[in-house]
C-alpha cells in the first residue's frame, strides 16, 4: 500500500459550504413500518466516519438507536487529534457531531476498547447491525535501518503530541538540532513542518497543548526539508496547505528550479485542481518574487524547501550512535506514466544531514478482533459496498472500509453510503428479526468486566473544564491529558 499512502486524506481540506445532502435516491429516505422492532446498531469509532454514519442512519430511519463505541475517554477521533491547532474552522464540524451525539435515539461509550474489554461477536450478538468505524491508528513502518533510533518519529506520533492524544503526551521530541527531514509530500508532511517553522507566539490562541508550546518556543529548527519519491506532478498536499507554507511569517521556501524544468507544458492538460497547485509550485520555483516578498524572504530566519526524486534508504547515527545525524536518501528517476509513474532508484545516494527525521508516509488500519476478515497489504476490513464480506449484519466506512486516502468531506460520502447500505438491507429483511437487547447486554458485559464506560455527558463536563483552563491564557481550550486526571475529574 506504500504507493498509496503519500496520498493523504487530510481534515484541512474540509470544505467551506456546507457538506452535500445525501443523494436524493428512491432509497434515501427508506420507509419503514410503524409495527417493525426498533433497529438496535451499534457503531465502532466516533471519528467523523462514526459520526457520519450514526448521523444518517438517525435521519433516515425515525425508530433506530444507535450506540457508538471509542476506545478513547473522549469522542471525535482525528478532528480533535490530527486536525492542526492552527485550523480551528475545521474543527466545527464537532459542532454537528455533539448534536448527533444528544440525540434520544443515541449514546456514547467512551473508554471501551472493542476486542478486549468486548468482543465483535458480542456485539453482533446484542445488535440487529454493527458498524467498524475504528479508522487508522497506526501508521506505516519505514522499514530501513536505523529507523529505531532516537529521534526519529512518525508523523502520526508527532501530530498526536502536539495535539494531546495521551498515548503521545511523552513523545518529548528534542528540537535542539538546526534541520529536520520529513518524508512524504502530503498534507500531513505540510502541517508538521508549518507547526515546526511557525513563530511559537502564532500557536498561542490555538488549542494547540501548552506542554508541545514550551518545547516549541526552544526550539533550534531551521530548515525543514519535505522529500519525496517522486516528483512534482506526483505532490499529495493541495494548494491550501501549500499556500499556507509559502506564506509562513519569518520563512522562506527553497525550491530547485530543475526539478520542475520542461512541467509547464505537462500541466496543462491536468485537472483544474491539480493545474493551479502545479502553477503555484512553478511560480514559486521559478519566478524572482516582488519587491515586497524579495525583502520578506531576506530577512526570513527558517526556512522550508522540497526534495524530490529522493527515496529513504538508512537513518544515519551519530558518532556515539545514541541519536540521529542524518538521513542516506536513495536518487530516484521515474518509470510509467499516470498513476502507474513510480520511483526507481538510480544507484546513486546523497546524504542529508539532520537531528530530526519524521515520517509521513501513511497511516495503516489494525484488525480489531479474530473474527472479523482483515486484508494487511491493503490495511482494509475486505467489504461490498460497506458490507463486511462473509459476515452477515457486519458492516464498515471511513479508513478502515476504503483506505487512509481521501478529505473529510469523502468520508462523509463514504459513511452515508455505508448508512444507506444498512438500511435497505434491514428493509429487505437481511438482518435479523425480533427484538435485540442493544447496550443493556453490553453494560452487564463490560460490568463484569470491571469497565466503566464514559459518557456524553461526562465528556461535556471534561469539554468545560478544558474550556475554563484555557479561557485564563486565550486559548480556546486547554486539553486535558492524562486520563487518570481525567476519571478524577468525573469523580471516578
Amino acid at each position: 500500500m506504500a504507493p498509496r499512502c503519500w496520498r493523504w486524506w487530510h481534515w484541512s481540506v474540509w470544505p467551506r459550504t456546507r457538506p452535500p445532502p445525501a443523494r436524493s435516491t428512491p432509497s434515501s429516505h427508506q420507509q419503514f413500518s410503524t409495527q417493525e422492532q426498533t433497529p438496535q446498531i451499534c457503531v465502532v469509532g466516533s471519528g467523523p466516519a462514526g459520526f457520519y454514519t450514526a448521523q444518517h442512519l438517525l435521519k433516515h430511519h425515525a425508530r433506530a438507536h444507535v450506540d457508538i463505541y471509542e476506545k478513547q475517554l473522549v469522542p471525535f477521533g482525528l478532528v480533535r487529534f490530527g486536525v492542526a491547532p492552527d485550523h480551528p474552522e475545521v474543527k466545527n464540524v464537532i459542532n454537528t457531531f455533539t448534536q448527533t451525539a444528544r440525540s434520544d435515539r443515541c449514546a456514547f461509550y467512551g473508554s471501551v476498547v472493542v476486542g478486549r474489554d468486548v468482543t465483535v461477536p458480542e456485539l453482533r450478538e446484542a445488535y440487529h447491525a454493527v458498524v467498524l468505524s475504528y479508522g487508522a491508528e497506526s501508521h506505516q513502518a519505514l522499514e530501513i535501518p536505523g529507523e529505531e533510533l532516537p529521534g526519529v518519529f512518525s508523523a502520526r506520533a508527532f501530530v498526536g503530541w502536539y495535539n494531546g492524544l495521551p498515548e503521545n503526551r511523552e513523545l518529548a521530541p528534542d528540537l535542539s538540532c538546526d534541520t529536520a527531514v520529513i518524508l512524504g509530500q502530503g498534507n500531513v508532511a505540510l502541517d508538521v513542518a508549518r507547526i515546526l517553522l511557525t513563530p511559537p507566539e502564532h500557536l498561542e490562541k490555538t488549542d494547540i497543548t501548552e506542554a508541545a508550546l514550551g518545547v516549541l518556543r526552544r526550539s533550534q529548527v531551521k530548515t525543514v526539508w519535505i522529500v519525496g519519491r517522486r516528483g512534482p506532478l506526483q505532490v499529495a498536499f493541495t494548494i491550501k496547505e501549500l499556500r499556507e507554507m509559502i506564506q509562513l511569517p519569518g520563512t522562506r521556501p527553497i525550491l530547485d528550479p530543475a526539478d520542475f524544468s520542461g512541467l509547464q507544458d505537462r500541466i496543462k492538460e491536468a485537472p483544474r485542481p491539480r493545474k493551479r497547485l502545479m502553477e503555484l509550485l512553478l511560480r514559486t520555483a521559478t519566478e524572482k518574487p516582488g519587491t515586497q516578498e524579495a525583502a520578506r524572504q531576506v530577512l526570513a530566519s527558517r526556512a522550508w524547501g522540497l526534495r524530490f526524486f529522493r527515496s529513504p534508504q538508512q537513518v544515519l547515527p551519530s558518532p556515539d550512535g545514541q541519536q540521529v545525524a542524518g538521513i542516506r536518501l536513495a536518487i530516484t528517476r521515474l518509470e510509467g506514466v499516470g498513476e502507474a509513474t513510480r520511483a526507481v532508484p538510480t544507484g546513486d545516494t546523497e546524504d542529508l544531514p539532520c537531528g530530526l527525521v519524521l515520517s509521513s508516509v501513511g497511516y495503516k488500519s489494525r484488525p480489531i478482533d479474530p473474527s472479523v476478515p482483515f486484508d494487511p497489504k491493503l490495511g482494509i476490513i475486505p467489504n461490498v459496498e460497506g458490507r463486511v464480506v462473509d459476515v452477515p449484519g457486519l458492516y464498515c466506512s471511513g479508513w478502515v472500509k476504503r483506505g487512509p486516502t481521501g478529505v473529510i468531506a469523502t468520508t462523509m460520502t463514504d459513511s452515508f453510503h455505508t448508512s444507506q447500505t444498512l438500511l435497505q438491507d434491514l428493509k429487505a429483511g437481511l438482518l435479523p428479526s425480533g427484538p435485540r437487547p442493544g447496550y443493556s447486554a453490553v453494560e452487564a458485559l463490560l460490568r463484569s468486566r470491571g469497565v466503566r464506560p464514559v459518557s456524553f455527558s461526562d465528556w461535556e463536563k471534561l469539554d468545560a473544564e478544558e474550556v475554563s483552563r484555557g479561557q485564563g491564557a486565550g486559548k480556546p481550550r486547554e486539553k486535558l491529558l492524562d486520563p487518570q486526571e481525567m476519571l478524577r475529574l468525573l469523580g471516578r
